[in-house]
């Protein structure tokens, strides 16, 4: 098995619903859910708030199985791609995996912009501060507050 780290993101609808269905899917991979934080959008058209996680989950799924399964639990939460970072029921992102780099049109791991996003260095960062670089507050941009538990 190996340590794996997905972001989950929702501002449409019953934004707290999508993020427990989808890391209720995931079920006994789950090894731990960071707390939910409340976050302004970063890029995109003018839109909601995002609820956003990071999940820490055990996989035996090679990286593009991996996002098999997130686009899944996002069709799962009938996620459209009209607009590129646009609203959405339900985003899932693979931020990091254990011994591997991708780099495809496809998937790119580590994500490459998870370095610059307070709405996924803030949660990481309460799962895995070994993966989180020194300083990664002073480089982040974004608001976020912590507004709870999944």
């Amino acid at each position: 098995m190996t340590r794996a780290f997905l972001g989950l993101g929702s501002n449409l609808g019953d934004r707290w619903s999508y993020l427990r269905d989808a890391v209720a899917t995931l079920g006994p991979t789950v090894r731990t859910v960071s707390p939910v934080y409340e976050t302004e959008p970063l890029g995109g058209p003018d839109q909601g708030s995002f609820l956003n996680v990071v999940v820490e989950v055990d996989t035996d799924l090679e990286p593009g199985a991996l996002l098999g399964l997130c686009r899944r639990l996002e069709g799962a939460a009938a996620r459209s791609r009209q607009e590129r970072w646009g609203p959405r029921t339900l985003d899932v992102d693979i931020l990091w995996i254990d011994g591997h780099e991708v780099d495809t049109t496809e998937l790119q791991v580590p994500h490459p912009r998870m370095w610059q996003r307070r709405f996924v260095m803030a949660p990481l960062a309460d799962l895995a501060p070994d993966v989180v670089p020194h300083g990664w507050e002073d480089r982040a941009e974004g608001r976020v507050r912590r507004v709870g538990t999944l």
